[in-house]
């Protein structure tokens, strides 16, 4: 019973994250992040963190996915810890939901690395 209340915790702790965005200290962060997903130039991948849809992005863009990506590995792994489990389980959770909450136009990427509008 009480791993069945921790992993459901983890499960909305992590929700919460990815309905709501990380802790970023600006809203044009969350705008531009909800750009690139738009445009196509990055997409959610199967291990729970952002990935370059096109190799044509722009530097700037590229920076955003690098800091967007370690921020979510930080709470992944402060998650990780809390919850005592592993990594690999909170970042595959994480995708899970991530990529259930795509929105639909956005990409994702499938198992075999390419990639796969919602």
């Amino acid at each position: 019973m009480k791993r069945t209340f921790q992993a459901t915790i983890l499960q909305i702790v992590i929700l919460a994250f990815v309905i709501i965005g990380f802790p970023t200290g600006s809203t044009a962060f969350a705008a531009t992040l909800d750009e690139a997903k738009a445009q196509g130039v990055v997409g959610e991948t199967g291990t729970g963190y952002l990935g370059l849809v096109t190799s044509l992005a722009p530097p700037e863009m590229k920076a955003l996915m690098n800091e967007i990506n370690g921020k979510r590995k930080s709470t992944y792994q402060a998650i990780a810890k809390r919850n005592k489990t592993t990594l690999k389980a909170v970042e595959a959770l994480a995708a899970k939901t991530a990529i259930s909450k795509t929105k639909p136009g956005h990409y994702v990427q499938l198992p075999n690395g390419s990639w796969q509008k919602k």
